[in-house]
């Protein structure tokens, strides 16, 4: 069962207490993302989170480090374009460890100069090895194609001449701009209580005081009772205004039709993308273009686009569908690599599956098939506690409610095969289609 509240200082809570009976998985989603950087803070977001771990007034980083790992327990992060995640997963008896570390660390780190200068040139490794990931970084330059000069284009990691100019005022102002408890979300999934929950929280106060560590003589403090809800709480800061789905995107075409844009990388392979911008997380169609994404080319062997460039041909080893939601708008886009002599063949393929949605609904028959398997996806990734929990944040974060398996199913069974065509005609439009080409 979930349980909702909101705390006096903005902080809104959610609990899954349907989980693991020993391990709880926990976190702090934050509103502040890529897209909420200004345009002179590139890549200022993901270097707040790596730095959100290097002290705080009670903690050094490497006391920061040890708290949970000493009781065999994980402390981690991520960067989103839209968000900024902390989270922990531990044994449910070490959760007035957790909580208050979380809450430390989200909203009174410190950000030492010392240590700025050292992580600094670790984010910078990691911006250098992501260059020679073209499968990965093939995924950001082509949003930055979808949605040119605006935030959802820009590059998560940033730019190194940027960051070798960031000091520790830097940071703090970016986290006094946006890291308050009104645009975060704790979440909680684990077999505890809200009593034990709430016990770990702060009294009213806005960023929250700083918080009792477990071992620490400071008296325990009791969060205020708050008001019970689970569908009605909606984020109260502003969110990025994206690009609609109608329009075209960069790299436009002016003879029409398809839009391509071709970078020269000198890879082995070729690494191919091509998409469009898609719907928003809340827009009810989404669910529809998930599950023609995942008959194109989800994780299953079966799905057409593996059916039509592997299995027949041989000419991929990994070609794959994605559905990316914003809380404005989203990105759906289709993968591949391979030999470069068959970049052409392949998109003919790809462009085959895709007029074939298009150019009429689908059979009930297949429709059923499709919804049948869909369904045993969702349920076994249900069952990676440590992704739900994540995804059950960051949906409560940006649009105020979560969604069961059960009503996920009902959603699903919903759909209809004329339902399904209109949003084909609408995604996989050619004079909409997005191609990105690394040779």
């Amino acid at each position: 069962m979930r349980h909702c509240f909101n705390l006096d200082n903005g902080l809104r809570v959610i609990l899954d207490d349907e989980a693991s009976e020993n391990v709880v998985y926990a976190g702090i989603a934050v509103a502040a993302g890529t897209c909420d950087e200004l345009d002179s803070e590139s890549g200022m977001a993901h270097f707040v989170e790596h730095m959100s771990f290097k002290g705080t007034p009670r903690l050094s980083s490497v006391q920061i480090l040890n708290r949970m790992e000493s009781v065999g327990g994980d402390l981690n992060a991520y960067t989103g374009k839209e968000e900024t995640v902390y989270y922990s997963v531990f044994l449910r008896q070490h959760l007035r460890r957790a909580l208050p570390l979380l809450l430390d660390i989200v909203f009174h780190s410190t950000f030492p100069q010392a240590e700025l200068e050292k992580e600094r040139e670790v984010v910078i490794d990691e911006i250098e090895s992501y260059r020679d990931s073209p499968a990965e970084l093939i995924y950001d330059d082509f949003e930055a194609l979808l949605f040119p000069g605006h935030p959802l284009g820009r590059n998560i990691l940033g730019r190194e001449e940027r960051l070798r100019q960031y000091t520790s005022a830097d940071l703090q102002a970016f986290t006094s701009r946006l890291y308050s408890p009104a645009r975060a979300v704790l979440f909680v999934k684990g077999n505890v209580t809200e009593k034990e929950v709430r016990k770990c929280l702060p009294e009213k106060d806005s960023p929250p005081a700083l918080p009792v560590l477990e071992g620490s003589s400071v008296s325990s403090s009791r969060a205020r009772e708050g008001a019970e809800c689970f569908v009605s709480c909606v984020p109260s800061y502003s969110k990025v205004t994206a690009p609609s789905l109608a329009g075209r995107a960069g790299g436009e075409s002016s003879s029409g039709g398809e839009s391509s844009t071709i970078i020269k990388k000198n890879c082995h392979q070729a690494h191919v993308m091509l998409g469009a911008r898609a719907y928003a997380l809340s827009d009810p169609r989404h669910l529809g273009l998930a599950l023609l994404s995942n008959i194109l080319g989800g994780p299953a062997m079966n799905s057409r686009l593996s059916l039509a460039l592997r299995e027949r041909t041989g000419l991929v080893y990994t070609v794959e569908s994605s559905l990316t939601p914003y809380t404005a708008t989203g990105v759906w886009a289709v993968y591949f690599g391979c030999d470069h002599a068959d970049v052409h063949r392949c998109l003919r393929l790809v462009r085959r599956e895709l007029s074939r949605l298009v150019d009429k609904p689908l059979p009930q028959r297949t429709l059923d098939a499709a919804r049948r398997q869909l369904k045993g996806q969702m349920a076994i990734a249900a069952d990676n506690l440590e992704n739900s929990a994540l995804a059950m944040g960051k949906q409560y974060l940006h649009t105020g409610r979560t969604y069961t398996l059960a009503e996920r199913f009902k959603q699903l069974d919903a759909l209809t095969p004329a339902q399904l065509h209109d949003i084909a005609l609408d995604v996989f439009d050619p004079d909409r289609l997005t191609t990105l080409i690394y040779e």
